[in-house]
């Protein structure tokens, strides 16, 4: 406790608070100083108490002084209550703040100017009070308050937050009609906004319009729209800003512009651009902080080059910045990627002596060595977790479920699922799908079932991942009709049916020829407003055409090209493939050759299947010609197509002919299969001894 003199002077006391580092030690030696007999504070004691608690931990201390000012009488400056009101609004309290105002003259015995004006209003901007903002504003006009810049740079600041972008440009303009000059806060403010917003266009434009109207951007206009282009993955604006940056001798990088340049560098895979910065920031002698360090290390782990972020993490560790946990977990996730797992037990260590280990770095580590075959060390690591004081979270028990089910232990992964339920655990819709998929994959189709049920009970929502793998499930095991059934019943599960979920659904449909149900569906999406794709009509056609719905699928062809769609190679392989199947083989030539018309250029599957549906018409020459456009296209035949060619030749009776085609195979080094040779074989049979001779 401080000795006070017995006559103890305002100018004393605040000497001997500005010796105090604490803000605590300060407040309880200003509440001695408060108690002493025959004192009283002055002026600028209660200004220097007041700056010191605006930290949120503090504020509740400012009320408190306020009131010993307003017992004492102490006539104070606007910069006193000025204090006052932006303590409030810092901490988010208008309602103070206001009261603080409106008492001025009672409590500070002073009048408030357009400062503390300003002040109030910043207080509504930044608790997100807008009426009151704008109701206060109207009220300057009423007492003949004039705004000033800074008054509407705060409204620009307002509009912005409440996204009305339009409305900012305006008072933008505005201000330079009133005859005041906007400065880089008024710009800054909205360029920022902007950029928030992702209106990087525009955000550029207002930028680009400060060097007209002679308003110098400093570093942070520069640092916003860098950090907005990398956002947007657009690596070549934003180094266009870096270049004019460069150029621009009123503004130079600071550290903050580093940190954007090697993080966003980082994340566009721009490694060898990266360190070109990371020199220029050592040659520039810009100290490097944890964020850089931590950036560049993130980055090369993410790009799979360990080995420079392991550099780079040696260069942190020598500088003695000190390393934190998400630095490390950078690291760890690294090396798991990387599959050294010698390594990651080696950081572990290290983390583990500095304390730096929190249920993150668990679910790296586990998820690392569950995906290299580590499942016995992965289970040791998950039950040492308590006594690293850590609690396993929704995504510890996630990454553990989905790999196990997917190393194959199952039962293991069951019974983690379970405890998780039946104790405090909480285990989320990944954790629940990994279990659902592996069930699944095994033909646990039931018992899929079941866990769906737990899972909804359990709050989760169901998404894809769980029920899409469930009706192919239930499709690939031939129950068509549970796959229906669950398919039904999922929006009253609290999830709609995707595109995927329907084109895995008619496939099914398709494969079991119910032909008729497939279609319904396909109506049923239309009138829900779901816009089927290329996939969905190519499965569907593709199932019409084998059960021999011919004007059905062409039907479908034709609704294709009506809506606009633009048919895929594989759509355009599936109608030229259902026509020559019945037949139909001039339709299919007339397809292909509107293919090119289409800008869809016929693959080797289009040419083998039109070839296959020429010879089976008997069409030797017609065949002979798809041959030859075939390494016009630039395509290579494959055994495939030797195939079909060396039975539409032995059809024809040109056996000959179909032998000197497998010599030509084999000297471009296409193996015959057993295919091939069943159809020569079979051939000579038909044709007779002499031919066998002859070959």
């Amino acid at each position: 406790m401080t000795e006070f003199p017995k006559n103890l002077s305002p100018k004393r006391v605040l000497k001997l608070l500005k010796s105090e580092k604490s803000p605590h030690s300060a407040l309880a030696l200003f509440d001695s100083a408060t108690r002493h007999p025959g004192y009283a504070h002055s002026p600028d004691v209660f200004h220097h108490i007041l700056r010191r608690l605006v930290d949120s931990r503090l504020v509740s201390h400012v009320t408190k002084i306020v009131q010993l000012i307003e017992t004492q009488k102490c006539n104070c400056s606007e910069d006193v209550a000025l204090t006052v009101i932006k303590a409030y609004a810092k901490n988010s309290m208008p309602e103070k703040a206001l009261d603080s105002f409106q008492r001025m003259k009672h409590i500070f015995g002073c009048e408030p100017g357009i400062r503390s004006y300003n002040t109030l209003l910043n207080a509504f901007a930044e608790s997100n009070r807008w009426e009151q903002a704008e109701s206060f504003f109207k009220y300057f006009e009423t007492v003949g308050m004039k705004p000033n810049l800074q008054t509407y740079n705060i409204l620009i600041k307002i509009a912005c937050k409440r996204k009305h972008f339009e409305h900012a440009k305006l008072l933008l303009d505005w201000i330079w009609k009133t005859g005041l000059h906007p400065n880089v806060q008024s710009y800054g403010t909205l360029i920022n906004g902007l950029v928030k917003g992702g209106n990087l266009v525009v955000a550029l434009e207002l930028f680009d319009e400060m060097f007209k109207r002679k308003v110098i951007p400093d570093v942070m206009c520069y640092n916003i729209l860098m950090d907005g282009f990398f956002r947007k993955r657009d690596f070549v604006k934003a180094n266009e800003v870096w270049v004019r940056l460069l150029e621009d001798s009123s503004a130079y990088p600071n550290s903050v512009t580093y940190n954007i340049m090697i993080n966003g560098l980082c994340k566009c895979g721009k490694f060898d651009e990266c360190f070109r910065i990371w020199e220029r920031m050592e040659k520039n002698d810009r100290v490097k902080d944890l964020f850089t360090y931590s950036s560049m290390i993130h980055g090369l782990c993410e790009a799979g080059n360990v080995g420079g972020a392991e550099r780079v993490y040696n260069e942190l560790v020598e500088s003695g910045v000190m390393v934190d946990v998400v630095t490390y977990n950078s690291m760890l996730n690294g090396y798991c990627k990387a599959g050294k797992i010698e390594k990651c037990f080696e950081l572990w260590k290290m983390m583990e002596k500095e304390g730096c280990i929190n249920v993150v770095s668990f679910n790296i580590l586990i998820r690392g060595l569950l995906e290299n075959r580590k499942v016995d060390e992965a289970m040791n690591l998950w039950g040492i977790l308590p006594e690293k004081g850590c609690s396993a979270d929704a995504s510890t028990y996630g990454v553990l479920i989905h790999g196990l089910c997917k190393s194959g232990y199952l039962k293991k992964a069951l019974d983690i699922l379970k405890g998780a339920e039946l104790g405090d655990g909480k285990v989320d819709s990944f954790g629940y799908s990994s279990m659902i998929d592996g069930l699944g994959k095994q033909g646990r189709l039931d018992e899929v079932a079941g866990l769906i049920s737990r899972m909804i009970k359990c709050g989760c929502k169901l998404n894809p991942y769980v029920c899409n793998p469930l009706i192919h499930g239930f499709i690939q095991a031939s129950r068509v009709d549970d796959a229906v059934q669950f398919f039904r019943g999922m929006d009253s599960m609290g999830y709609s049916p995707t595109v995927v979920s329907y084109n895995i659904l008619i496939s099914g449909l398709c494969k079991a020829e119910r032909f008729g149900e497939a279609y319904c569906f396909l109506k049923e999406m239309l009138e829900k407003g779901w816009k089927p794709d290329i996939i969905t009509y190519s499965l569907l056609i593709k199932g019409l055409f084998q059960g021999k719905n011919v004007d059905m699928a062409l039907s479908l062809w034709h609704h294709v090209l009506d809506k606009g769609f633009k048919p895929d190679v594989t759509m355009h392989n599936i109608i030229i493939h259902g026509l020559c199947s019945v037949g139909k083989v001039e339709d299919a030539l007339q397809l292909y050759s509107k293919m090119r018309q289409r800008n869809c250029a016929p693959n080797l599957v289009t040419y083998n299947t039109i070839m296959e549906g020429l010879y089976k018409v008997g069409d030797y020459e017609k065949a002979s010609e798809i041959w030859t456009r075939i390494s016009i296209d630039g395509l290579q035949p494959d055994i495939i197509s030797y195939n079909i060619t060396l039975k539409g030749l032995c059809s024809c009776g040109k056996i000959s002919d179909a032998v000197g085609f497998l010599d030509d195979a084999l000297v471009r080094g296409i193996l015959p299969t057993v295919i091939t040779w069943n159809i020569l074989v079979r051939a000579v049979l038909t044709s007779g001894f002499n031919t066998a001779v002859w070959i």
